[in-house]
């Protein structure tokens, strides 16, 4: 089996039966992220852990990449401190801008994502749930590196 249809058969398995969707009760931070270029849109909550990790749940409407790219961002990022989080939504960024090689260690099936490079209108389609976690991590008090508050807006629309 090619490279590709194997990646091409992971996108369509989380879209078919993603992993954690559903929203949870109770949550820390609530965002909504619209793709107004298709009308992909996912609401995401989280909670924080004593531990700090965060607690990642989610609902979503649109298209196969979006919902196979929200079922793996769940698979990656759920029970994850910010730290982590953040390096692997900086990584999927990198890899659809063509500036790093896909790693699997830091994004699990999300590399089968880096055939999307190939199309750009639907690279916002495979960021959409990445951008609303690290959103509402932050909304929920994630703390950058530096030991300070970030803030961030919600119900973010991506251009």
């Amino acid at each position: 089996m090619k490279l590709e249809n194997m990646y091409q058969e992971i996108i369509l398995d989380h879209y078919k039966r993603p992993h954690g969707k559903g929203l949870a009760e109770q949550f820390d931070s609530e965002v909504h992220h619209v793709n107004p270029t298709c009308g992909d849109e996912i609401t995401l909550r989280v909670s924080r852990g004593e531990d700090g990790n965060f607690v990642v749940s989610y609902d979503s409407l649109g298209c196969s990449i979006s919902q196979a790219s929200a079922s793996i961002m769940f698979d990656q990022i759920n029970q994850h401190d910010f730290d982590s989080g953040a390096a692997a939504v900086d990584h999927l960024v990198s890899m659809l801008q063509r500036s790093v090689e896909p790693d699997e260690d830091i994004l699990g099936d999300g590399i089968a994502l880096a055939g999307v490079a190939q199309y750009p209108a639907r690279v916002k389609c495979a960021l959409l749930a990445w951008m609303a976690w690290k959103d509402a991590a932050i909304q929920a008090g994630a703390e950058s590196l530096s030991g300070t508050k970030i803030s961030s807006d919600s119900n973010k629309e991506q251009n």
